[in-house]
């Protein structure tokens, strides 16, 4: 039977011999961590590697964690986030906690209750991915129309005008929605990569192309017509059902 894997949390903390210290205690509750000393290399390794949660302080020698948490999120980095700081006024905690802070954690602590906030925290994160589909679709989206079909994602379907139903795998569903809320725009294939699978995803542009082939000949079944979903070669694709842009074939 394999083991459950442990979950890395990242602990944002200047001071060097606390943060070893944090690290002691939650490695022995049976997680992972990743120290960072500062906020820089903090962002360095959330750009490079998928984690389960931040541990973050506040104030650090190359800047603020709110800053860092701003960042993060303008990268399309999300991970839940819990401040750990001596900074415990009212006025910060909102702030912390209306930027999307998870939790806020004031210093001293006790070690067994910031184990259990974790825990708290990544249940949470995990119980609210459940009804991810793909990184952007979710249970419960509406319907949308694409060229001609109906997509209902909560049934993972597609319907044809003449009634016809198919199934619709998750990663076509999550393409197709990315494409039909950004009409009119070109799309890179990095970026599509990126919000369906995920920023972390090691996912290539072959594989990529390979579901749009899979989505183009279901349509082609069904003798819709595809015109408005086009290839712009070397960047992506497009979907212009308004005909305002010129670009692609």
């Amino acid at each position: 039977m394999r083991a459950e894997p442990k979950p890395l949390v990242v602990v944002v903390e200047d001071e060097v011999e606390l943060a070893n210290l944090i690290a002691t205690h939650l490695e022995s509750a049976g997680m992972q961590t990743q120290i960072c000393n500062r906020a820089a290399h903090a962002m360095r390794f959330l750009k490079n590697n998928f984690a389960n949660l931040l541990l973050l302080d506040i104030s650090l020698p190359d800047g603020s964690g709110f800053t860092l948490l701003e960042e993060l999120k303008g990268a399309d980095i999300n991970v839940p986030v819990i401040f750990l700081t001596g900074e415990g006024t009212e006025t910060t905690k909102v702030r912390g906690l209306e930027m999307g802070g998870d939790d806020y954690i004031t210093k001293p602590f006790s070690y067994a209750e910031l184990v259990a906030r974790i825990r708290a925290v990544l249940r949470r994160a995990e119980s609210k991915t459940d009804l991810n589909l793909t990184k952007n679709v979710r249970v419960g989206d509406e319907p949308f129309d694409f060229c001609g079909a109906k997509i209902v994602p909560d049934r993972l379907e597609i319907i044809f005008p003449d009634g016809t139903v198919e199934k619709l795998g998750r990663k076509e569903l999550g393409i197709l929605a990315y494409l039909n809320a950004n009409q009119g725009a070109v799309i890179t294939r990095k970026a599509l990569i990126h919000a369906v699978w995920g920023i972390h995803a090691d996912v290539r542009s072959r594989s990529l192309d390979q579901y749009i082939v899979k989505v183009r000949e279901l349509f082609k079944e069904h003798g819709l017509d595809l015109s408005t979903f086009r290839t712009v070669h070397g960047i992506g694709y497009i979907f212009d059902p308004a005909g305002v842009s010129k670009e692609g074939r």
